[in-house]
């Protein structure tokens, strides 16, 4: 079978069905919260899960899109580190479930929070099941400052790896020989090829079988054997494997060529970051490299298995597993994100994103893309704000009446509990947030305007968003005139703008 190359890396033909899954559908992106989409998933059918979710680390990433040259800032939403980790904890339960009992699970992360991430993620998959904390090097030296203070450079990210049970899927890996140790024990070249070679002994410490024989007029060294039989000598003759000292002792030849290199272990520094030049840059801020994933796949997957991705970006664990004749599942919160996985997944592994196809094991599909304004003008009204807060990255009310004009909460970057955590619910505990309130109408006037800045006032808030299809010019002005008068800021916000993702800069 014929593979081709796409920059620079083999992937297989798809022209050929693959197996697909009785219990799951693969080879499908979705775009919405991932915990939705995970409790969707039947228990115990996937084989392995990759995740890198954002870091908690208060960053706000401005990114060019590829060819469309589409600016979208992405912000790691999480208030504090109790809220990130039960963020995290919910997801993680459900992604435990829907492992099989040989299926392997990879978390990657920083120094932000890995180590309230392994807490969590061992009470989750339980004793005895955490595996490794591999070490990546992700970046070269470099000083890292911050507030004035000097320390020392972040270079790495932490791989935490954790297995369903004792019976997993593990297929070893290995790296290349380091030089120094290439030289220093593969010296010899073989006069015709230029092959490098090692010589290893052929006698032993203890007898075993026929290992007394004489061999071409010489005999193991006092207190030594033959480590192999007069067959397998002379099989090794034949093949050009011994080497003769100037004594007439053989030694057996070890090519540099067959060997498979030095067992991986949990210190990864030969998978080198993506750098400006790189073939394979996106843009997308987080990008990890193929190589990376490619490593995770091949070591706990085999060709067919099902690798789900929850936080899956611009799709590099798609398109790894896609290369590695693995079934995938990805999904992303994202819309952009998922646009440019897609794109990928056509113009790097040369996959068709079309339904019939994808029903016959060839193609794949996204779901869930946003909707457009005339399907969102006829979602019933709690559905509508549903789907506006969550586009914002907020948080809806539990309740859908008595919101005293605020229908949700955004929280910012670096928001600080009011009091004990332990006594709250969920993201209770934040003092800092930016009241929403939702209006599915064609044209927001003053009246709306006037009842929103009450809720401000009421709750003594500096910012708020109120979201809706348009806005007449006397509301705009009420906006103004109300920032003039108390320092209050009320962002209005389009529909077509979410949709447009245009709203980045309004939400820092």
């Amino acid at each position: 079978m014929v593979s081709r190359k796409d920059n620079g890396r083999d992937f297989a033909p798809t022209a050929v069905p693959r197996a697909v899954s009785p219990v799951v559908d693969t080879r499908v992106i979705y775009c919405g919260d991932n915990l939705t989409q995970l409790r969707r998933i039947p228990d115990k059918c996937v084989d392995l899960v990759y995740i890198d979710p954002p870091f908690n680390s208060d960053r706000l990433y401005e990114t060019f899109w590829g060819e469309t040259q589409e600016r979208r800032a992405f912000e790691d939403r999480h208030e504090s580190t109790q809220s990130y980790v039960e963020f995290m904890r919910a997801r993680c339960f459900e992604l435990h479930r829907i492992l099989k009992q040989t299926g392997s699970f990879y978390c990657h992360c920083d120094w932000h929070a890995s180590h309230y991430l392994k807490v969590m993620l061992d009470g989750v998959f339980g004793d005895g099941s955490f595996r490794n904390e591999i070490i990546w090097k992700r970046s070269s030296a470099h000083i890292d400052t911050k507030q004035g203070m000097s320390q020392f450079g972040h270079i790495y990210d932490s791989i935490l790896f954790y297995t369903v049970s004792d019976n997993w899927t593990w297929n070893p890996q290995y790296q290349s020989y380091d030089p120094e140790y290439i030289e220093a024990f593969y010296r010899h070249l073989e006069d015709e090829t230029g092959r490098r070679y090692r010589l290893s002994d052929l006698t032993a410490a203890k007898p075993g079988g026929d290992t007394q024989y004489e061999w071409r007029g010489v005999k193991p060294y006092k207190g030594r054997y033959w480590a192999y039989s007069k067959d397998k000598m002379e099989q090794f003759e034949r093949e050009g494997r011994l080497y003769y000292s100037k004594s007439g002792m053989p030694s057996y030849k070890r090519y540099l060529d067959e060997m498979p290199g030095v067992p991986l272990q949990d210190l990864w520094t030969d998978i080198r970051p993506i750098g400006s030049g790189a073939a394979e840059r996106l843009g997308y801020p987080t990008q990890k490299p193929l190589a990376l994933l490619e490593r995770i796949i091949n070591a706990s997957s085999n060709p067919g298995d099902i690798v789900l991705d929850a936080f899956c970006g611009c799709g590099t664990a798609l398109v790894a597993a896609e290369k590695l004749s693995r079934q995938w599942i990805g999904i992303d919160v994202s819309p952009t994100a998922c646009r440019v996985m897609a794109n990928r997944l056509r113009k790097v592994a040369r996959l068709r994103e079309d339904e019939e196809l994808w029903r016959v094991g060839r193609g794949f599909v996204v779901r869930d893309l946003p909707w457009t304004e005339e399907e969102l003008r006829r979602l019933p009204p709690f559905e509508f704000e549903n789907w506006a807060i969550i586009a914002l990255g907020g948080i809806p009310n539990k309740t859908q009446v008595g919101d005293r004009g605020v229908d949700g909460r955004v929280y910012p970057v670096a928001s600080t509990p009011k009091q004990n955590a332990a006594q709250l619910n969920q993201l209770d505990f934040m003092d800092d947030w930016y009241p929403v309130q939702v209006k599915q109408k064609d044209r927001v006037g003053r009246p709306e305007i006037d009842s929103f800045e009450a809720a401000l006032m009421r709750e003594d808030k500096k910012k708020g968003f109120i979201v809706a299809f348009g806005y007449s010019a006397e509301a705009q002005a009420e906006i103004s005139r109300f920032f003039q008068q108390s320092g209050r800021v009320i962002v209005a916000l389009t529909v077509r703008e979410i949709l447009d993702e245009q709203i980045a800069h309004k939400l820092a």
